[in-house]
């Protein structure tokens, strides 16, 4: 291909070439007569982790914040508009060993002086989004003191007060007894309250206030939102690595996840603080806690309903090296090593074996069929890998076919990662994740960056990563369609080396328009929407059309990672039998190229999908969510080499069918 370079412009941040003259179009050689590797079916992934109110407030479907009062203030997510009419005790009372969960000691004590307005008014997560003519499940404990109060009414408020439904409970016994009733929402609200008042005075005990709607995924009681639910399943993912992220981690290794307290009975579960709620500046939610409703259980049945492998990641005994770097010495670590242990035994062990019981006392007697297991989420140095080393030895004298995920810290480059990946080598790692939060250009100069690895080593887990567009961690990044079509041709590399790659995920994956930390994110909602972001479409496009067997495609010879803004990637899937080409145009300028296809023979039609935007700065909003989504059409085959034009900052699926 000989094109004159005349000069370059500008544009929007990108650098791009102008061309000039009778440009020859590009020719793409494909050779499906070979195929290179297999392509991995984890090869595209979602990472979950409860940041941006991601579980509660957001996956978990419950609406009622702080419902078992365990938050650090009790009464945190709680209003007494009119306190001078009761009281609710706050400490002394609120211990008592009536409530029998261990983990669960707090209880909401209310004295009613008088029945004429005394209410107790619940906020919900930045509200409670309500759809008119829905249905919504309310279970609560309460203990009447001696039968003092006739009657509980319950009813989702607006802003103005005014009811949007309404049901009442009779409490008839003075011991800790359930209740549970039902709402109609009579309007849409997204900042929907719930408000309690009681008719009698006197004293009531109450305890997991709980409010979920009936309409959850796969209509499971007090399940997970069925929209975000959807979004998910609608990814295709290959695998679902939970829980995240620092969330392992903790600040403090006291304030680690452990798995162990995220089963069994939810009322059981003990609440904790979210790592995330102060850590950064701009963005303060001491009101974030963790439930747990959302635990390891619902996770690994998550992950079978949409069709994923789990992921999941452990502590390695270190705490986030970013904040205290808390350590468990070498002869302290066997209660983390026995967790990582016994979380295979919850997964997979039979309902004989002391954890496969649990889990099939939870519902579940078959087992999750675990293949994966991470040791650490970020942790980099000597430290990491002496421990690493610990938890490799563990696992594989009891569990020899579970591949462990090993970790190369917090970057793509510098010390850390070099000693990290140095060391793993050694070891003959299974399965290093790396981690790259960097510019879009980055991403579309890195595209090569696995096309040396070396294919003996460790296999790569791109197991975060997002273009930013502003920089890391500021709150000012967007998900604009710089930022995706950049990860498209990132992601184009990505998958041309499938013998190196074999599990990457996008992250974070979810966040609240109310209460987020961390921009940007997969996928955005409030108490009532959810939509994709066009990051998330680029994701779902490779992920729905990976294939299951990688090729060849070249110009001249070379890979496509750039030249004149041009990145390919080409699989064929056996199942469908397909032909698949995916060619990112990241020029602001429109390219013709034509596709020499070898060793396949074609039918007549095929289909062709596209994701485009006009504008650098495009994005998806609540206002506009589909702006940039996949639109597809028919393909007709032609005889000889296809042609194609590629328009400005675009994406493009080409699949051909075969004979």
């Amino acid at each position: 291909m000989k094109i004159k370079l005349i000069s370059t412009l500008f544009i929007g941040g990108l650098l791009f070439s102008t061309i000039y003259g009778n440009a020859q179009k590009a020719v793409l050689e494909v050779d499906a007569s070979k195929t290179i590797t297999k392509i991995q079916p984890t090869m595209f992934g979602l990472f979950f982790e409860d940041i941006n109110f991601a579980a509660d407030g957001g996956l978990y479907a419950e609406m009622i914040k702080n419902r078992s009062f365990e938050f650090e203030k009790p009464l945190m997510g709680w209003e007494q508009p009119k306190s001078n009419r009761s009281s609710m005790n706050k400490e002394s009372g609120m211990a008592l060993p009536i409530n029998v969960a261990a983990n669960n000691t707090n209880f909401c004590r209310v004295e009613i002086n008088n029945d004429k307005g005394y209410a107790l008014i619940n906020e919900g997560f930045r509200g409670m989004g309500v759809k008119k003519d829905a249905r919504y499940n309310l279970s609560f404990k309460a203990a009447n003191h001696k039968g003092a109060i006739r009657k509980i009414i319950f009813q989702l408020i607006d802003k103005d007060q005014k009811a949007l439904g309404e049901t009442s409970v009779v409490p008839k016994s003075d011991e800790w007894t359930n209740y549970s009733a039902q709402f109609v929402a009579t309007e849409t609200e997204a900042k929907a309250k719930l408000k309690i008042t009681f008719e009698g005075t006197g004293t009531i005990d109450l305890d997991m206030i709980s409010l979920f709607p009936e309409d959850t995924w796969k209509n499971r009681k007090n399940g997970l939102r069925k929209d975000l639910v959807q979004l998910l399943y609608d990814v295709k993912p290959g695998f679902l690595r939970f829980p995240g992220g620092c969330i392992v981690e903790g600040r403090t290794l006291s304030d680690r996840y452990q798995w162990k307290k995220s089963i069994g009975n939810v009322e059981d579960r003990k609440t904790m603080m979210n790592r995330w709620n102060v850590e950064f500046n701009h963005k303060l939610t001491p009101d974030y806690f963790q439930s747990f409703g959302l635990g390891f259980f619902e996770y690994f049945q998550l992950s079978e309903d949409i069709g994923a492998e789990p992921l999941p990641i452990l502590s390695c005994g270190m705490a986030c090296q970013y904040n205290t770097g808390e350590l468990a010495s070498i002869d302290e670590l066997d209660p983390y090593v026995k967790d990582a242990l016994d979380l295979i035994e919850f997964a997979n062990g039979a309902v004989t074996t002391a954890w496969g019981k649990v889990r099939s006392d939870m519902g579940h007697p078959k087992p999750f069929n675990l293949k994966y297991i991470g040791v650490g989420n970020e942790q980099w140095g000597a430290d990491y890998i002496e421990r690493y080393k610990v938890f490799e030895k563990a696992i594989k004298a009891k569990y020899p076919n579970i591949i462990i995920v090993s970790g190369s810290g917090p970057s793509p480059d510098g010390e850390h990662f070099d000693y990290a990946m140095n060391e793993l080598k050694k070891l003959n790692a299974e399965l290093v994740d790396e981690h790259y939060y960097q510019s879009p250009k980055w991403f579309r100069e890195n595209a090569g960056r696995y096309d040396n690895y070396d294919r003996k080593g460790p296999k790569i887990f791109a197991g975060e990563y997002a273009a930013q567009s502003v920089s890391g961690a500021n709150p000012n990044n967007r998900n604009n369609w710089e930022c995706a079509f950049s990860e498209a041709a990132f992601m184009t590399g990505l998958e041309r080396n499938a013998e190196v790659v074999q599990l990457t995920s996008y992250a974070p994956l979810m966040a609240h328009e109310d209460a987020w930390q961390w921009t940007p994110d997969m996928i955005w909602f409030n108490n009532l929407q959810s939509y994709g972001s066009a990051n998330y479409y680029v994701q779902q496009l490779f992920s729905t059309n990976k294939g299951t067997d990688l090729l060849s495609i070249t110009q001249d010879g070379k890979a496509l990672i750039g030249q004149h803004n041009l990145y390919a990637s080409a699989v064929k899937d056996v199942n469908s039998k397909e032909i698949i080409v995916k060619l990112v145009n990241t020029a602001s300028t429109a390219s013709d190229i034509s596709i020499d296809l070898k060793g396949a023979k074609l039918g007549s039609k095929g289909s062709l999908i596209r994701l485009v935007s006009a504008n650098l700065q495009d994005e998806n909003t609540f206002a506009d969510p589909k702006k940039i989504t996949p639109k597809q059409s028919e393909y007709k085959i032609t005889k000889g080499n296809q042609q194609l034009n590629l328009p400005p900052y675009s994406i493009t699926v080409l699949k051909l069918k075969t004979i």
